[in-house]
């Protein structure tokens, strides 16, 4: 298994991370027996599974870019330290935020998702050169 392909398979669990505690904070606010209806009218979420599914929402958002630029790494067989070096960035500062988010924490979330952000910058630059 080729680098590329590893950083994007330790990419699911952290996904998974994200699934689950939104999923998990959404069955403990409503309850076991409302996530299994349709849940057409849903009362006012907690201020936690906001953070949750905000979380969540921002996490897909940059997900696919992440899984593009692996993938492209991969068939492009670059093998480049510094698309290696953007992915795990990008996943380290993507387990950091997490918690933050479902915190509050105030302006340092901000600065971990940017330094996110430029491990994709940079994932997206080592492919260009």
């Amino acid at each position: 298994m080729t680098t590329e392909l590893w950083l994007l398979l330790v990419s699911l669990p952290i996904y998974g991370l994200y699934l689950g505690a939104q999923s998990l904070i959404y069955r403990h606010h409503y309850g076991l027996w409302f996530a299994q209806t349709a849940r057409d009218e849903e009362g006012p979420p907690s201020a936690l599974l906001g953070r949750a599914e905000r979380a969540l929402r921002n996490f897909n958002e940059t997900f696919v870019p992440f899984v593009v630029l692996i993938l492209v790494a991969h068939l492009g067989d670059r093998n480049d330290p510094v698309v290696f070096w953007g992915a795990l960035d990008w996943l380290a500062m993507r387990l950091l935020y997490l918690p933050l988010y479902l915190f509050g924490v105030f302006a340092v979330r901000s600065l971990v998702w940017l330094v996110g952000a430029l491990g994709l910058f940079a994932m997206f630059f080592g492919l260009l050169f």
